[in-house]
Formats: structure tokens, sequence, C-alpha cells
């Protein structure tokens, strides 16, 4: 059995876009980056910050006016994950070409400011890693970003689905 040489390049800096579901306001386009330290081979650490715009068209055809004050507010969040790559292994594209991949977890805290309002976030999530050299790698990340929100007058917990794919460059 050959085993995948895994690059050890310990730094990783990343730009990222993709779809978030801000709950009760649908999706939109949500774009950030991303700074990351391999503590080891099977763990690591990374902090991420990104930004969304979130609509309430669906409430202003119920409400007049809507909730926000203008059709869309800014949703900026930040975070700080620590990792664990579980699944190592290669991805192969076609009989010839293989790739080095990781199937990863990640879990943390961060902040999101919303609607005037700053949240403390909790967020657990799912990606894959696939390296197209030793210090370039696409990546494609699932999160759940949990929040309580406060609008209407009453507090509720919000779970907000980030979907996202970007490229990762080690050093």
């Amino acid at each position: 059995v050959k085993l995948p040489k895994f690059p050890n390049n310990d730094f990783e800096v990343g730009l990222y876009g993709g779809a978030y579901s801000t709950q009760n306001f649908g999706s939109s386009f949500a774009g950030g980056g991303r700074v990351g330290y391999h503590i080891t081979e099977d763990f690591f650490v990374e902090a991420a910050a990104g930004r969304t715009k979130v609509s309430d068209e669906a409430f202003r055809r119920i409400l007049p006016g809507g909730i926000f004050t203008g059709n869309t507010e800014t949703l900026i969040y930040s975070n700080f994950n620590v990792g664990m790559n579980v699944l190592p292994g290669e991805v192969f594209f076609g009989t010839n070409r293989a790739m080095p991949s990781q199937v990863f977890l990640l879990a943390g805290g961060g902040t999101t400011r919303f609607n005037g309002q700053r949240m403390q976030t909790w967020d657990v999530g799912v990606g894959v890693k696939v390296y197209v050299a030793d210090w370039f790698a696409v990546r494609v990340d699932m999160r759940d970003n949990v929040y309580t929100l406060d609008l209407l007058g009453k507090r509720d917990s919000t779970q907000n689905i980030e979907l996202n794919a970007g490229l990762s460059f080690l050093f």
C-alpha cells in the first residue's frame, strides 16, 4: 500500500465564497477569508471572517415597511475553530491522476453582527480539501452557525447554514 504524500506546510491562507442561509431571511452570497495553522497532521486551528447581505423582502409582504430600515442589512461574522482531519486519502481524476485529499470536522465560536446586534456564535462543520499542489488546495465547507437573535421583541436561537468553496494557499 502506497500512502499518499500530504504537504507539510503548516500555515494556510484562503479566500472563499458561497451561500449563507440566514434563518427566516433566505439565502444570499457570502464571501470572506481564513487563516489557519496546522498543529499536527491531524489537528489544526483557523480564524475566519466573512460577510453577506440579508434581505427582509419576505417580511415586507406581511409587515408594511419590513423589519430593517432599508431593504437589506449587512451580516458580518468571524469565528475561531479547531479542526480535525478524519479521513485522509486521495481523489482520483481518471485512471492516471490522483490528488491527496482530507475530510475534516470543525467546531468553534465567534461573533456575528447583524441588525445592530452583536451575538456570540457557535459553529460546527464538515469539509473536504483537495491538494492540487504542495502549496495550493481547493476546499469545500459546510457549517452551521448558531446564535440567538432578537427580532420583533422575541429572542430565538437561529440555525444558519453556510456552504462555501474556496482556494487555500499553504506555506
